[in-house]
């Protein structure tokens, strides 16, 4: 079988060059400064900088607030990990049995998209306003007394509901592509060897889709960490006080509104850090366990 090449090793170079430089500039050069600016204690005017070495790391370990923060963290990540994977999963595979007006059904649920962190933030302020929002009035109806931006957990509990409203269709459009991509010869022999439903599912149809679920752990551990920073913005109104944030969120007001330069770029040293070891060890251990067909 004849193989596809290039006529001199440096076209290929071209042709990545562009892509290359993209990285370099804008993750690459970022990440070497804010490693740079984690030894120093800036100046939050721009008129000097100060070595300290790694006190900025060791002020974040002996940090109570920051470990609490971290700790909501890892809480915010696995629940809107799980149930944003369970919610497209279980979406998918009804989706997958529709029959008539499967289009309008799948719109329907892919819709949400298209809408942009903040403003999925903003919907959330809407859905959960104090005075006359929809889901407060129904938290109210069964006797909780449901106040964003007021209490803590509160809080917490609707941006966890924003952003996993907000993940699920990304979720369920790689999770019907992998139910559809499931040969109708596999289903039919499970038809035959299982009469039942939930069975076949979690015998051949889960397992067969383990590549795109690994895939998208990977995606959604991600989004919770970092692209909900514009959910998180919106719904605290630009006053975190009290209110829950994550790891991402503290990096920003600490940078950008409580000038510490310096502790900012230490917080996302350490987050930059934790994310490619947690990448490492889902890529060695949980890919060991998945089987690709």
């Amino acid at each position: 079988m004849k193989r596809a090449g290039f006529s001199t090793r440096w076209l290929p170079v071209l042709l990545l060059l562009p892509q290359l430089l993209i990285i370099a500039v804008f993750f690459y050069w970022p990440a070497a400064h804010a490693v740079q600016s984690s030894f120093f204690l800036q100046d939050p005017f721009g008129f000097g900088s100060t070595f300290v070495g790694l006190d900025n790391y060791s002020d974040l370990a002996g940090n109570s607030e920051y470990l609490s923060i971290a700790w909501f963290t890892v809480i915010f990540t696995v629940l809107v990990t799980f149930f944003s994977l369970s919610i497209a999963l279980l979406l998918a595979v009804k989706a997958d049995n529709v029959l008539r007006g499967a289009k309008t059904y799948r719109t329907l649920l892919m819709w949400v998209y298209a809408v942009a962190p903040p403003v999925a933030g903003f919907i959330g302020l809407i859905l959960f306003n104090q005075s006359w929002g929809p889901l407060t009035e129904l938290a109210r109806s069964i006797g909780w007394d449901f106040k964003l931006g007021v209490n803590f957990n509160d809080t917490a509990t609707a941006m966890v509901i924003v952003s996993v409203w907000k993940q699920v269709p990304v979720n369920f459009i790689f999770f019907l592509s992998g139910l559809q991509s499931i040969p109708r010869s596999v289903r039919e022999a499970a038809l035959i060897d299982n009469r039942s439903s939930t069975g076949r599912f979690w015998d051949v149809t889960f397992p067969l889709l383990a590549p795109t679920g690994f895939f998208l752990l990977i995606i959604n551990i991600t989004y919770a960490l970092f692209d909900t920073f514009g959910v998180i913005d919106t719904m605290v109104k630009g006053e975190p006080g009290n209110n829950p944030m994550t790891l991402v969120y503290k990096v920003y007001v600490d940078g950008f509104r409580g000038n510490d330069l310096g502790g900012s770029s230490a917080q996302s040293v350490v987050l930059m850090v934790l994310v490619l070891a947690l990448t490492v060890f889902q890529f060695r251990l949980v890919e060991r366990r998945i089987h690709y067909t």
